[in-house]
This record gives structure tokens, sequence and C-alpha cells, in this order.
């Protein structure tokens, strides 16, 4: 029987996580998740899956984290009608975070087709609505940890908690060959590092065929430090910020990255390590997730600490837009937790927006900022950039925190992938940027995990045929939606936004009228060169309509 393995997303990038196991039987999904990073790579958000969703008879999700989860409302707007299996506790996620993800998008939508207007562009629709998540959700059924199930005829699979989120698995899966031996592969998901907060230390059994790893954090050490010795560092970090007496922004992810932030900043209150003062939790979705953690709260490491923490009275939550806007007023030293965590939309645009250009702020970036997010700009030192179109100058401190992260560092993914042994035939190494990739292929060959040859790192939409004894690319069969090269890297509009704010530094330090003619007149020359015909390009004249409109973290401009 032939089996066959398709890379739909999470390809030489940490975004977009989705496969496709297909046989003469049955199509089966695993994950359905949104492209994060560049506007090139969020275009493809937009664009028509690249399988037929009315022929997808199954899906089996790893975990609710919006790059594995946020098109599922999609898939179902495109046909899908089966079911879609994951943990309870996904499940319960699922419920809150799809509709926010679709009430962004609608939010987003009205505000960029206002401005569209304006400029004379044609408006632009959202991939979805918060109805279209909700509908979606009708289709979920949750399963427990451990148990086996036959999602698609055969084909089973089970769960095993993979310790990187309330309700994160990796999927143990067996494809039945008539007279032969089942084929056994794994999809690792998101593994969770050692010692996290709430979650367990990641499990799964051994001896499968094929593994599909994640690699976010491959090649990369980051010496993880145990609790007291986090919460020291960070209180490091918080006294320089507190005596600066400005606020402090922490871009978060609203499930969990949120929860675990706030608990370690209560207790290093409670301790007297820093000063007593408002936190504040501005992102409604994260305010929907706490509730959920709370009810799973005995089953959490640390529940306990969770809600005691949530008691604070220094702990201030805001729903309404107005209670958002009142955070600017205050001053001194105080601290906002907001999504989103790569800085690509929600509230934390608004307060980077406000405080961006103080010198006595500090943003505190405590996740793994995507390429061409805000985020990795603000984290690679950019001097300005631009918010819903403003030109904001980067005074405020910028630092980095790795020690909240959901994702094993590359000895912890070693180790897992050494527990997963013996792997008969390969690894696909996914969900990482090309140079964790490589460096993670080199230790594992290194460590005689794999042999070089036995370790294969997908590009978009390759599929590859499993159905003998080596795995074999199906190269004329892949068509990848856009070139590969393009993914996991600054895009045109990066390039475009760095020169404009370049442009008008250096327009703003030219000593007189004079000067500044002179820099006009040379880009309109090198202009007027590239056009090739001795007149200026006219407005938007290299830019496609449609694409104008696109590019926030749901797929939308940003200015």
């Amino acid at each position: 029987m032939t089996v066959k393995l398709h890379f739909h997303g999470a390809t030489r990038v940490v975004t977009g996580s989705s496969y496709v196991i297909e046989t003469e039987r049955a199509r089966l999904l695993i994950d359905c998740g949104m492209f994060q990073g560049s506007k090139t790579e969020k275009e493809l958000n937009y664009r028509a899956f690249p399988f037929d969703a009315r022929k997808i008879d199954a899906m089996l999700l790893t975990h609710a984290h919006i790059d594995h989860a946020g098109l599922i409302p999609k898939l179902v707007k495109a046909g899908f009608t089966n079911k879609i299996y994951a943990t309870h506790a996904t499940c319960d996620l699922c419920a809150v975070m799809l509709p926010d993800s679709g009430f962004i998008q609608e939010t987003e939508v009205r505000q960029l087709n206002d401005r569209n207007r304006k400029r004379g562009l044609p408006e632009v629709e959202p991939i979805y609505t918060a109805e279209d998540a909700h509908r979606s959700l009708e289709f979920f059924e949750g399963i427990a940890y451990k148990t086996w199930i036959t999602p698609v005829p055969g084909i089973r699979a089970r769960y095993w908690n993979a310790g990187h989120l309330l309700g994160s698995a990796s999927i143990e899966v067996e494809v039945e060959r008539p007279g032969q031996k089942s084929l056994r592969i794994l999809f690792s998901g998101d593994i969770g590092p050692d010692a996290k907060l709430f979650e367990p230390d990641p499990e799964a059994p051994a001896d499968f065929d094929y593994v599909v790893c994640e690699s976010t954090y491959g090649g990369k050490d980051r010496f993880e430090r145990s609790e007291e010795k986090r919460r020291e560092v960070l209180g490091t970090e918080l006294r320089a910020a507190a005596s600066r007496q400005g606020a402090v922004l922490i871009p978060s992810f609203a499930v969990e990255r949120t929860q675990e932030v706030l608990v370690d900043l209560i207790a290093l209150m409670d301790m007297g390590v820093i000063p007593k003062a408002p936190v504040f939790i501005d992102s409604p979705l994260a305010l929907k997730a706490t509730n959920i953690f709370t009810q799973h709260a005995k089953s959490l490491r640390n529940g306990g600490a969770l809600l005691h923490a949530l008691e604070s009275p220094y702990v201030k939550t805001t729903e309404s837009v107005e209670e958002s806007k009142a955070i600017n007023r205050f001053s001194g030293f105080h601290l906002i937790v907001a999504a989103s965590g790569m800085c690509e939309a929600g509230r934390i645009r608004h307060h980077l927006k406000n405080n961006l250009f103080k010198p006595n702020a500090t943003v505190l970036l405590v996740g793994f900022q995507a390429a061409g997010t805000l985020g990795r700009l603000l984290e690679d030192g950019a001097q300005a950039v631009k918010i819903h179109g403003e030109e904001i100058k980067v005074r405020a401190t910028i630092r980095r925190f790795e020690d909240y992260s959901g994702h094993a560092d590359g000895p912890e993914l070693l180790q897992w992938l050494r527990e997963r042994l013996p792997i008969a035939k390969m690894v696909f190494l996914t969900h990482g940027e090309e140079t964790a990739q490589v460096a993670m292929a080199e230790e594992m060959a290194e460590a005689g995990l794999m042999t070089a040859d036995r370790i294969a790192r997908p590009s978009l939409d390759d599929i590859y045929d499993l159905t003998g004894e080596e795995p074999v690319l199906r190269a004329a069969e892949t068509k990848p939606r856009i070139s590969p090269d393009k993914l996991a890297r600054r895009d045109w509009h990066n390039e475009l936004a760095e020169l404009i704010l370049g442009i008008n530094e250096e327009v703003g330090k030219a000593a007189d009228e004079k000067a500044r003619a002179v820099i006009i007149r040379r880009l309109k020359r090198a202009l007027e060169e590239e056009n090739g015909n001795g007149r200026m390009p006219p407005p938007n004249g290299r830019q496609k309509p449609r694409e104008e409109g696109r590019g926030g973290a749901h797929g939308f401009d940003e200015g």
C-alpha cells in the first residue's frame, strides 16, 4: 500500500505546521497552523490550501498554539466536515483561541480597509471570522493521552504529553500495510524543555520507522537555570528597569507564557526582590486562557502558585479598549504583559507605539521572535520601526530573556531523540529555521543518533513516498506555493520599511534645505534609472493592489 507524507508547513520555518499522511484509503491531516513572520510568508495564509479540504478524512491536532491550529476555521470554511481529534485541554483552549483569532482578523481588516479606502486601494477580507471559528469548534473531539484511536481507516494513533503547553502532545501513528508490519511514525509536535513551570517532562515511546521532529532551538544550548536562578536573573533585569522609573513591556503569548511570567513577577514582589508595582494583564485572550488554566490547576505543576498570583492585589486585568488605553496614563515603574508574543498584533503594538521612544521604558522579550516580525527587528537592534504606519524611534532598553521558552533546546532535543531510538529509516527536521536545522543535523550525526543520509530537512510542500524500504522525495509531485528561499527571512516589505526609515533619518540630519534637496534629487534619479524610461514610476506602480493590504500577524498590512 502506498504511503505518502506531505510537508505543507513548518518547513525550515517555525510556523505554519501542517502535514498530510496519504494512503489509498484515506488522507489524514496533522495540524493546520497559521504562518507568521514576514509579509511574504504570511501571504500563504490567504492562498488556497495545497490540498482539497473536502477530501481530508480527519485531522489530528498536536496543541492549541496558532501556528499549529490557526487555520482550522479556514479549513472548515473550505469544506472540511470531519472530526478534529485533540486532547481535552487543547479543545478547551481552542474554544477561546480560535474565535479570538477570528475577532482580531475582523478588527484589523476593518481598520485596514479604512486606510485602503483613503489610499484608493481595494478592500480585503479576513481569512476567517469569529463566526467561522465558532463553527469549526463543532468538529472537535477530545481524547485522553495514551489511548489508541482510529481516526481514518487503516491508521491508528495515540497522544503523548509533549510538555510544551497545557494539552500539548506528540502523536504516535501506525499505518496498516497488508502483509507487512505497520509503518510507525512519530510527530513530535512542539517539545517542552525540562523542568517547565506548569508542564511535566515530555514523554513518548520508542522504536519508529520515521520521526518528524521540531528543531526550533536546534544547535543551541540555553544552559537552562533552576527556578531559583531564573527568578534571580529576572529580578536583576527588573530592578534595573525599576531604576529607570518607566514602563516594562512584556510581549507575551497569551496562553501559558503570560501565566508563567505572572507567577514569577508576583513571587519576586512577595520576596521583596523587586519593588511592588501594578502588573497589567492587558489581553482578553490571556484572561480567558487563565480561566482555563485555573480549571486545570490541579493537573498542573505549580498550579497552586498560579492561583496565588491571580489573587495578588498588584495584578490588574483589562478587558475593554478603554481600560487598555487608560494604562498609558500611568507613570513610574509598572509592568504591562500583553499579546502578541512576537509583537505582530494585539494590544502590545499600541503599548510599544506609546513607549518605545521613551529612554526610561524597557521591553523584555520572553519568547521566540520569528524572522521578519516586529519582535525580531527589536531583538536585532532596530533604531526605528513603523507601527500602524507611524515611524517610532527606539530609545527604550530592549532585553531578551529566554528562560520561559516553551521549546526544548539543542541538548534536550538530542536527548528526546535518543530516547526514541531505534529509528529505522529517517528523521525529518521541521519547525525550525535553516541555521538551527543544519546545526541540529550535524549534532545528531556527531552524537551517533542518525547518519547524515538519514536526516532530511523538507522544503515547503515536499512530498515523500514512504512505501518502500527507503523514503523517496517525489520531486515531480512537489509544487511549492512560494519559493522555499523566501521563508524565514526578511522580505522586500522589511527592506522597504528599513529604507524609508533610513531616508527619513538622512534627510532629517541634512544641514540645510540645499542638502536635503540634493538627497531627494539623487533618490529621484536612482528611481528614474531603475524605471528605465526617465520618469518616476507611478504611486504603487510596482505593487499588486491585493498584496498591499496584507501582512500583519494574521496577514494584514500594518503600515
